[in-house]
């Protein structure tokens, strides 16, 4: 494992890259546009590539960081720790809702994500959309592909609904594997999250609408019939106008919160 410049060695169990590409930097920066007053919150700082233009633009800035090592770089570096509060968590148990409380008012979330969290760390998030005005993340691209996936394609699935049934989702930059130290071996690339103030589609209940794509895609290549039939018979998804034998990467976000509304409504019959 390489170190990097500033002499930190990147450690695999927190899935670490760090980014290092001034060009990369600058245009990620820019595409969030901190300002001063914002709540800014910043997941997983690292050796504070995007920390540094970020906090010196907005003012301050609060920072999760789970690396004790980092964690403490961070609070005692010179020019930085007066612009930073340090949240030493692990953001995948952070109170988001909780931090927004404090601040008294929505945060703005930003971060270089760890592979190996960042779907979890995602649907953590989205249980405090509430809180939060938009998200700007840097992730493997195959999961920013699968997240703006639509219906029919391969990368359609659970992470395609749950995220834009409550969000807009856009690519911002194809980030190559050489703007990191050490390289990842795939590309990545960042995406911007912007929470719906009235979703398009209104869901009652997400652990339902979860739940729903959870089973619909435990088995891509069988029919709806065959994979909701511990939920619903097929002649309540054709009542739903849903074709029961239809495959589940075909239905849209809207088929898939209404047959989520319609469980929350009816619920299904736990075998006892």
């Amino acid at each position: 494992m390489s170190k990097s410049m500033h002499g930190h060695r990147a450690r695999k169990r927190f899935g670490q890259n760090f980014l290092n590409d001034d060009q990369v930097i600058h245009d990620i920066v820019s595409a969030i546009g901190p300002q001063p007053q914002q709540h800014l919150v910043e997941i997983g700082p690292g050796l504070a590539a995007l920390t540094e233009p970020v906090a010196e633009t907005s003012g301050h800035l609060h920072v999760i960081e789970l690396d004790r090592d980092l964690a403490d770089r961070l609070e005692q570096h010179p020019r930085l720790s007066k612009l930073l509060t340090v949240h030493r968590n692990d953001a995948l148990k952070f109170d988001f809702q909780a931090l927004a409380a404090d601040l008294g008012g929505k945060l703005r979330v930003f971060g270089n994500l760890p592979y190996n969290i960042s779907t979890p760390l995602i649907f953590h998030i989205l249980q405090s959309l509430d809180v939060v005005d938009d998200m700007y993340f840097m992730l493997q691209k195959e999961v920013v592909d699968r997240m703006a996936a639509g219906p029919g394609s391969k990368a359609y699935g659970k992470l395609s609904i749950m995220v834009q049934q409550c969000a807009e989702v856009s690519l911002v930059l194809d980030v190559p594997p050489e703007a990191f130290t050490p390289a990842p071996k795939v590309d990545s690339a960042v995406v911007r999250l912007a929470p719906y103030a009235h979703p398009p589609f209104p869901v009652k209940d997400r652990a339902m609408l979860n739940r729903v794509c959870q089973t619909a895609f435990n088995q891509r290549r069988k029919t709806m019939r065959n994979n909701l039939k511990e939920l619903l018979s097929a002649e309540q998804l054709e009542a739903l106008q849903i074709n029961p034998g239809a495959r589940p990467e075909t239905l849209a976000v809207a088929d898939y919160v209404r047959i989520a509304n319609w469980l929350s409504d009816n619920p299904p019959q736990e075998d006892e």
